[in-house]
């Protein structure tokens, strides 16, 4: 049964891409959307055995591992490199905005935590880092098994709240709101010619199925499984940073391959990636609970769900005053709030592949800054508070 799951899981964008090729309205609200939508459904509907919640993690894991490297064979990062100082500088802001939103809560609702000044830790360490960073900071910090887990629990909704707004109606939003100017290709030096992906439509997807290009999919896809491998191995010397020692090597080894002419000319490499990040989608939908909100921890989700969008709109107005462009503001705040995997499926919303190599090493340097943060902030409140 569970085999039967795992194959559905793997198939179901393929026909939601096929009906966006047929229809105007599913093209337009876009496979990403649909497919956490779905999965949220599919993860609530009480189809699932509990039995296959092993095999789910473990699509979650590879999906991400393995579709990096191919997103990243096919773009020029050459171009990137031209706009890091934008992108340097929209994390910079996304650490600011983290940081005065800790205050704001620690002023306000922290009082009625227990131990607030550990929630202050976990939030920075989270919204700066990723997941590792949070699991870092039980550790560091000493929480509790159940505060770990309201916590846990309340982020991954709100998060998923978050990644549903960023991957659909943001742009409009910030540039109507907040005056935010429009990502320009002429601005970053690049194009979709000059990124090496000429062609992103759903359209192209069926071109993967061709005869000689498939064969020359599976050589990238066994390049990026070589790739996954030896970050792996090399992750796991590193204990307590595996996790981002690993995407760290499996994004820097991605973009080293681009480099090698032969493998960036192989085409469809980008869509082949993209596809492996709509099951990625679909997947993490399916874990979020809606059950677990029935006994609400008011407290906690209040602080939650500002942490989350207080430090957006915080992060956004820093952006509008710095004159950074909408996408580079969304993408850069996915990647510091979610973390680098979430970074694909949000640049596909938006149609711009440009801001995804800004997106992954502005996660991935919020990685390392992350236990730091969350450990300093901590620290500051625990002996200015307590």
């Amino acid at each position: 049964m569970n085999a039967v799951f795992t194959i559905a899981f793997i198939l179901f964008p393929a026909p939601i891409i096929w009906l966006a090729t047929k229809s105007k309205i599913v093209k337009n609200i876009g496979v990403v959307l649909i497919c956490y939508i779905a999965g949220i459904v599919v993860g609530n509907a009480g189809i699932l055995p509990e039995s296959f919640v092993g095999a789910r993690n473990l699509i979650q894991d590879v999906a991400v591992a393995v579709a990096l490297p191919l997103l990243l064979f096919s773009l020029d990062v050459k171009k990137w490199f031209k706009l890091a100082k934008t992108g340097l500088i929209c994390l910079l802001l996304a650490l600011v905005s983290v940081i005065v939103t800790t205050f704001v809560l620690q002023l306000t609702l922290a009082d009625k935590l227990e131990e607030g000044w550990k929630y202050a830790g976990m939030m920075a360490a989270l919204y700066t880092g990723g997941t590792p960073n949070l699991a870092a900071m039980k550790t560091a910090l000493g929480v509790s098994d159940d505060n770990y887990i309201v916590f846990h629990t309340y982020d991954t909704v709100v998060s998923l709240i978050y990644i549903l707004f960023m991957s659909s109606v943001a742009r409009v939003f910030f540039q109507k709101v907040f005056r935010l100017k429009p990502y320009k290709a002429a601005e970053s030096g690049g194009d979709q010619e000059v990124s090496g992906i000429s062609d992103e439509s759903v359209e192209s997807y069926g071109k993967i199925f061709h005869g000689p290009v498939i064969l020359r999919l599976l050589l990238a896809l066994l390049i990026s499984g070589v790739i996954v491998a030896v970050s792996n191995f090399a992750g796991g010397l590193f204990e307590g940073n595996s996790m981002a020692v690993t995407i760290l090597l499996i994004t820097s080894l991605g973009i080293a391959c681009s480099f090698i002419k032969p493998v960036r000319n192989i085409k469809h490499t980008f869509q082949a990636g993209m596809y492996i990040i709509y099951v990625f989608c679909f997947t993490v939908a399916s874990m979020t609970k809606l059950s677990m909100l029935r006994n609400i921890n008011w407290s906690v989700l209040l602080y939650v769900t500002i942490a989350i969008f207080g430090s957006l709109m915080i992060h956004a107005l820093l952006c509008k005053l710095c004159k950074i462009d909408s996408d580079t503001m969304i993408i850069t705040s996915v990647s510091a709030l979610c973390s680098p995997p979430f970074v694909p499926g949000v640049a596909a919303a938006l149609k711009n592949k440009n801001v995804l190599i800004g997106g992954l090493i502005t996660g991935i340097i919020g990685y390392a800054l992350g236990n730091y943060v969350g450990v300093g902030i901590a620290t500051l409140f625990r002996t200015l508070f307590y």
